[in-house]
């Protein structure tokens, strides 16, 4: 294998990974061990960790690019320990398919008493001057290239070296930027606060440290900050490079999802983060306190674990159709707390996606509204029922007499209309008083109430005035017979403490005959059939023409 040991400075040969294949006897004197040490292995392990950062970050991008790099400045750490500065050149070369990568390195002081020697020749020098200035151009090109500031400060803090994005920082040229001192360059309060890391790197401590710095016009940027000291061959120092990163997008970004982090731990509504699957990834405490399921009990749970039952399957399915289409959805869900308790919550749900639109998480924002709903339920319930019995009133009565008649037009059913006036009420109200009154209409509600199915209806219209509604009864005689059985059970005396009561009832009774025959038609036979009723003697059934 090739080992480059005809060539007097340092050497090697790696693949595209950077590990070893060949290096020269040159180069093994100077980082020490033997060959075996080092083939097969990262050619990195020979460099100190700023360089390595440098490699990877810089110098291969570079060669991958363009095939080569020149006069890259590196250090190298030798067999005592010590950093060596060195340059650093490197050639791709393809055989066969396959591609290698020569390295030639040079030891700074080497290189520049060889430099000089040739530099003495003038047969030689303007080829190497051309060299030289290509290599510095080349070097600038880089760093100015760079989004970092870089600059290279000597041992007595004045300015040799600096990249274009380190001159538009402070709003200077070149001419005016090389030759200043830090101070000057960068103000008085900013040397202060970092001259205990310039100190550092001037004694060979490589420093990082983060700072605020006023750009000029008045603007606060956040920097990321390394100082690299610059040691010749016997590790003396003498200056330091700086590289100063830009950093305030980061910091931003920082600040805004502390931002978010703030605000999902006090947002008083409740906060579930889950993944695709719909297993809970993260809640907030207001959650936990609408729920009763802390972090650490909720977390990894499936999102079904606070279904209340009442809802099916298809409820959800319509959920996660729109939630797949739109990324959004919002409704009313009732749910179940970790005592078993439901509550109703309003719930919005968002997809948090990513650039290709694939959805990662859901995002799902929840307030208790039982206390609302509850009071909207007594609102409704006292708009469609009698405030004395509970009873549905008038507008119920007709809703419901509406739906039946629009069914028996479709389908064969029987609606009929019971409507009752009690009798003897008048002779309670004027004798026991109207407190007595009202305690009779509650029992006659309850007595009603009793004797027939759930799908029929009981309403009161007002005063001592009673409807039941019957779906779909039997027969004509069927009908009969519950209105005799209504009769017989409100004719029985009502025991109020030491007051008896006693009232009876008449009863019209109207069959829906269909045709044009309508709910206030149906109601108004049914009336007429009562008062039928009374005039035939009262606690009689009396049926509509």
């Amino acid at each position: 294998m090739f080992r480059f040991d005809q060539l007097p400075c340092p050497a090697l040969v790696t693949d595209g990974a950077g590990v070893v294949e060949s290096l020269n006897h040159s180069l093994l004197q100077l980082i020490g061990s033997d060959e075996t040490r080092w083939i097969a292995n990262s050619m990195e392990l020979m460099f100190p960790m700023a360089s390595r950062i440098f490699l990877q970050t810089y110098v291969w991008p570079m060669i991958f690019r363009d095939g080569h790099v020149r006069e890259v400045r590196l250090e190298l750490r030798e067999a005592s320990g010590k950093n060596v500065p060195i340059f650093v050149n490197c050639q791709k070369s393809s055989d066969q398919g396959t591609d290698r990568f020569i390295w030639v390195l040079f030891v700074t002081i080497e290189r520049s008493l060889f430099e000089q020697e040739l530099l003495e020749s003038k047969q030689r020098s303007e080829a190497i001057s051309d060299a030289l200035t290509k290599s510095e151009r080349f070097i600038r090109t880089v760093a100015d290239g760079l989004p970092s500031l870089v600059a290279y400060w000597d041992t007595q803090l004045v300015c040799r070296f600096a990249n274009k994005t380190y001159f538009e920082w402070f709003g200077k040229t070149p001419e005016e930027m090389v030759g200043l001192t830090m101070p000057a360059v960068v103000g008085d309060s900013l040397f202060q606060q970092n001259l205990p890391f310039v100190n550092g790197a001037l004694a060979g401590n490589y420093q990082q440290f983060e700072r605020a710095m006023d750009k000029p016009g008045g603007s606060v940027r956040y920097t990321l900050t390394d100082y690299i000291p610059d040691k010749d061959v016997t590790g003396t120092v003498k200056g330091f490079f700086a590289l100063v990163t830009n950093i305030t997008r980061l910091r931003e970004a920082d600040a805004a999802i502390r931002l978010s982090a703030s605000v999902f731990e006090a947002a008083t509504e409740g906060i579930m983060v889950t993944d695709t699957a719909s297993n809970i990834v993260s809640v907030n405490p207001a959650f936990s306190a609408l729920t009763g399921y802390s972090a650490n009990e909720i977390v990894g749970q499936n999102a079904r674990i606070l279904k209340s039952g009442r809802h099916d399957d298809a409820f959800f399915g319509a959920m996660f159709h729109k939630l797949q289409a739109d990324r959004f959805w919002k409704g009313e869900v009732w749910s179940k707390r970790k005592n078993g308790t439901t509550y109703l919550e309003q719930l919005s749900i968002s997809a948090i996606c990513d650039e290709g639109g694939s959805v990662l998480q859901y995002v799902g924002v929840f307030s208790d509204i039982t206390e609302k709903w509850d009071k909207e339920q007594l609102v409704l319930h006292m708009a469609l029922h009698d405030g004395l019995t509970g009873l549905p009133n008038r507008t119920l009565l007709m809703e419901r007499l509406g739906q039946l008649i629009a069914i028996a037009r479709r389908e064969p059913r029987s609606v009929a209309l019971m409507f009752l006036d009690l009798d003897g009420f008048k002779r309670v109200n004027d004798t026991l008083g109207h407190a007595t009154g009202d305690e009779v209409l509650k029992t006659v509600a309850i007595r009603l109430s009793g004797l027939l199915r759930n799908s029929d209806t009981v309403a009161r219209l007002g005063g001592d005035e009673f409807v039941i509604l019957l779906n779909n009864s039997e027969s004509s005689e069927r009908i009969a017979q519950i209105g005799a059985r209504v009769i017989a059970v409100l004719n029985e005396r009502m025991q109020f403490g030491g007051v008896q009561a006693h009232v009876g009832a008449s009863v019209g009774v109207a069959e829906f005959q269909g045709g044009t025959d309508s709910a206030e038609r149906l109601l108004k036979r049914a009336d007429d059939a009562m008062y039928a009723a009374k005039a035939a003697g009262k606690n009689v059934v009396r049926f509509a023409n």
